[in-house]
Formats: C-alpha cells, structure tokens, sequence
C-alpha cells in the first residue's frame, strides 16, 4: 500500500512550468505514475496534449529518460526501448533494474495505437502502458474518439437538431486488454491517488506487460470549472461510471466500492458537453446512460464474485 509521507519525500519527476491547462489532470497522473516506480525508469510519450504542454522545444518539464513518439505507436517504440534494454543486458552493458512506462491519450490507445498497443502485449515485454483517457482528441481539437461517452457533445458530434452528441456507445478498452490474458490489468483516476499508486506499483512489479486505464477529466472538453478535475474524477468513481478494479491473472478484484451509489446524472450535470441531456425533452437519454451505466456496474460486480 502506497503511504503519502514516502511519496512527499521524493522528488517530482514533472517540474511545474509545463503549458497544461488551467485546471487539467494530467500532471497529476504523470506524476502519481512515476512516484510510484523504486527503480530508474524510461518514458515514452505518444503525440498529444501530455507531449505538447510538456516539451515544446527547447524545454522539456520531465526529469527522467523520456522520449516522444508519433500519435499510433507508443506502445511498439517502448517495445523497442524494453528489448534494447534486455539484450544490453544480457551482453553485461548494462546492470541495473530499469522499468519502462508509455503514457498515450485514448485517441492514441484506443483508436489509432489499438494495433501497436495490442502487438505490444501479445509479445509479451516487460512494460506498463498508461492510458490517460480524456475521452475525445482534445489535442487536434475535441473530436470524438472511441472513449467519448454516449452523447456527449464534441466537434464531431455535435448536438443539434440531427443528434443529440455521440449515437455510438464508449469502447471497453480495459475489458479488451484484459482478453489479451497479460499479468495485470487496471483502472484508476488521479482522485483516488493511492490507488492509483498502489496500481502503479503493482503493475511495475509483474514480468510481463502491465496496462493500466486512468480517467483523466479535461477542462475544454468537458467543459467544466478549472478546479473541478478532482471531484469529476471522483464522482465517476461514486457514480459508477468509471468502476476501480484491477485484473490480476485474469481474476477480477474490485478496489473501490462506493458506500452510496450515486445517481449519474451527478456527474453529467458538472460537464458541458452534457448540457444538453437536461433539457426536458432528453430525459430519456440519462435514463438510457443511467440503466448503461447499472447494467455495466451489475456485471463487474459477478466477475468479482461480489453479487
């Protein structure tokens, strides 16, 4: 278990200075992320907006080993980076233990770093592979991606008289990593930090690929108030939205169970880009979220073993 005065203690491996929104969660979960590793670790970043506000040359806000990638492929070059590791390392070039993280949006997890992320852990190195899923391509401008919500507004499902936001249902990404049979799996927010840490830990610990799924509120694409990340992370938690479990060699373990369920309408009502499921004649429409989201919670909880 993860105690915060161990973590206080060392230092930040994301300095401040970085060009993140006002507001935006991601710093948060790099740095939980990377407090968590004991050994020396090397970072590979995909295209977006962590890669962005981070590094825009000639400065860089990393403190460790840290390399950008393009938006599809974070999962192979780490692949890449791990492999050099262990053939140096078999030759006596190098000596010491090193793990290996990529961070990737859920536009390049999801959708186009799917395939490399897949082959990745189908081969089997030895790699923790954070999503940090703002649920949309924030970075090229907040269109939908195969983790944006059911109809949640974006650029390109826009709410109008045609649609009422995004028709198509949020693609399961933990549940398809999970089908890969890989060591661990898990998902996490940046408000439930030692979790997450704890996760991190955990995940760095196995031999053999390790993914983890961190819901990452955004500011813009959501549409909220600048100190609200926190609380929308956590309300997904006590709404059930965004569940907390971890797969540890296929067997199901809930980590965080809310002492009171709490209606979704709760956490849809804080975020712009829901706005519109308010109006009286889209009541229907959080009725439909709210079974989704029941129905969903429901099945996680057999495969726990909890209901």
């Amino acid at each position: 278990m993860a105690r915060l005065r161990d973590l206080a203690k060392k230092h930040s491996p994301l300095t401040s200075g970085h060009r993140a929104c006002s507001g935006c969660a991601f710093p948060q979960v790099a740095r939980q992320v990377l407090l968590a590793a004991e050994e020396p670790v090397v970072v590979v970043v995909a295209t977006g907006c962590m890669e962005v506000a981070t590094t825009i040359f000639p400065y860089t806000a990393w403190c460790v080993p840290w390399l950008h990638c393009a938006f599809e492929n974070a999962a192979s070059t780490l692949s890449g980076v791990e492999s050099a590791y262990r053939a140096l390392k078999k030759r006596g070039v190098i000596d010491r233990e090193i793990r290996f993280i990529a961070f990737g949006g859920d536009g390049g997890t999801y959708d186009i770093g799917l395939q490399a992320l897949s082959g990745a852990l189908e081969r089997g190195h030895r790699m923790l592979y954070v999503c940090y899923d703002n649920q949309a391509y924030m970075n090229t401008g907040i269109q939908r991606s195969g983790a944006t919500p059911t109809y949640a507004h974006t650029t390109t499902s826009p709410v109008g008289k045609v649609i009422p936001g995004k028709l198509e249902r949020r693609k399961d990404l933990t549940e398809i990593v999970v089908a890969h049979d890989i060591p661990y799996v898990a998902q996490s927010t940046p408000a439930h930090w030692n979790d997450l840490v704890t996760k991190v830990q955990k995940a760095l610990a196995v031999d053999g690929p390790s993914f983890i799924n961190v819901l990452q509120p955004c500011r813009l694409g959501w549409n909220f108030e600048a100190d609200m990340a926190i609380e929308l992370a956590r309300l997904a938690a006590d709404t059930c939205v965004w569940p907390l479990y971890e797969v540890v060699n296929g067997e199901y373990r809930l980590t965080y169970r809310p002492r009171e369920k709490k209606p979704v309408e709760q956490w849809l009502k804080l975020q712009g880009r829901f706005r519109h499921l308010f109006l009286p004649e889209n009541r229907h429409l959080i009725d439909e979220i709210q079974a989704e989201t029941d129905r969903k919670w429901e099945k996680l909880l057999k495969k726990c073993g909890l209901a």
